[in-house]
């Protein structure tokens, strides 16, 4: 039975429209940067354009998820592959987190971001912005921001018990048709993709202004190039080795890391990506447990995006560190980057978990960082995405699980 998630070119969306989503969504961010530069006012009351989108597609989601899940599982037959495979992402999650966390602290040791002039920033800290809200906040977003990972466990066990019922084939058919129809509404909502996309935008660039980002240059430059350094060296090196092209790779997913970008969210593509990995040969059983399964523990992006957010207040406030004191922050970042599975602005989260847990940086810190991390989420969750996507292809290519598309060519070498 097929069940990879409907196409768009068979779910009734116009395909000239899909076909230049992402010149349309381009320019709907031009015009987002345009208001919210000009006309600021305008810009703030935008934020309901962004914000609704999310709204609107997050019922869908998570059932597709809970279902995409559920119907893997009960196909693949043998339940030890299930564990199997499950273990080997996790393994593989870890090691590589791991290595992107590393590279964020030596980025942040090497370049120094924090070494600017206090003067030239603000550092005075928001209304609404308080330390006991941003605790209390933080460990109860760290239970709800971790659906992903509620999600598979339950959709794991269903599957098991539907795999083992004598009308698994029934209902399997059942589950399949109630996906399709979700994934049908979904696609029709990504029409609105580029009003959010200007929304957002608008209201990012009203609410912190362009100058914003002037004087933290430095701190922006050595998050971009650290996350640009761990996609095309360590990604795509991993990749290369089973033969598969990273510039292949991206351009086959662009327009879900157009929509990553402009929603600032991985999971309102989670039923894109899913299609897009199964129809280029990744194996069922695979994507149907790492995708889920990565949102909440291949987190490459955050893992870098803390560690040198971390070091830039301590360089900043010229608070010294301890070989010791690099080595706790590490085994801290290790388990608050797993707050930030998919939802805009939980890295923030998870930074202010990751300070107060430390208890060694002035709130001043975080309130400098959140007038920018709208600009540095797009970076973080992208390279997220990206490193989700990847991982999926890693492990059905170490699995013996990938049947390569004719249709689409992502090898180095044929």
């Amino acid at each position: 039975m097929n069940t990879t998630p409907q196409h768009p070119e068979s779910s009734g969306i116009p395909q000239k429209y899909l076909k230049n989503l992402a010149a349309y969504v381009t320019i709907a961010l031009l015009l987002g940067i345009a208001v919210g530069h000009y006309y600021p006012e305008k810009g703030i009351q935008l934020d309901f354009l962004g914000s609704g989108f999310l709204y609107l597609i997050e019922p869908l989601i998570q059932p597709i998820i809970f279902l995409t899940i559920i119907i893997g599982v009960s196909s693949i037959g043998n339940l030890k592959k299930v564990g199997r495979v499950g273990l080997k992402a996790f393994v593989y999650f870890e090691i590589i987190t791991t290595i992107a966390m590393i590279m964020g602290i030596m980025a942040a040791l090497f370049i120094e971001p924090g070494k600017i002039e206090k003067r030239l920033i603000d550092v005075t800290l928001p209304k609404h912005f308080t330390a006991t809200e941003s605790l209390d906040s933080g460990w109860f977003n760290f239970i709800v921001l971790n659906r992903p990972l509620v999600l598979l466990l339950l959709a794991v066990v269903t599957g098991v018990l539907l795999s083992l019922s004598p009308g698994r084939a029934k209902y399997v058919g059942i589950l399949q048709k109630i996906m399709t129809f979700l994934y049908r509404v979904l696609l029709y909502l990504f029409l609105l993709i580029p009003v959010a996309a200007f929304g957002g935008m608008a209201y990012a660039v009203s609410r912190f202004g362009i100058h914003s980002l002037l004087p933290l240059g430095k701190l922006l430059a050595t998050t971009y190039i650290t996350m640009a350094s761990f996609v095309f060296i360590v990604l795509g090196l991993l990749l290369r080795y089973y033969n598969i092209s990273l510039w292949k790779f991206l351009n086959y997913i662009k327009e879900e890391l157009l929509i990553v970008f402009s929603t600032s969210s991985s999971r309102t593509v989670f039923p894109l990506i899913v299609a897009k990995l199964e129809q280029a040969g990744c194996g069922k059983a695979v994507v149907g447990l790492s995708i889920p399964l990565g949102y909440s523990f291949n987190l490459a992006g955050a893992s870098i995006f803390l560690p040198i957010c971390t070091l830039f207040v301590a360089q900043l406030f010229n608070i010294p560190l301890t070989f010791r004191d690099i080595i706790t922050i590490g085994l801290v970042i290790m388990v608050t980057s797993k707050v930030a599975s998919g939802i805009p602005g939980s890295g923030f989260v998870a930074l202010t978990i990751t300070f107060t847990t430390l208890n060694k940086f002035p709130l001043e810190g975080l309130a400098l960082l959140f007038s920018i991390d709208k600009f540095m989420n797009e970076a973080r969750t992208i390279t997220n995405f990206i490193g989700n996507g990847a991982a999926v292809i890693l492990l059905s290519k170490y699995e013996n699980d990938f049947e390569p598309n004719p249709e689409i060519d992502l090898s180095i070498t044929k």
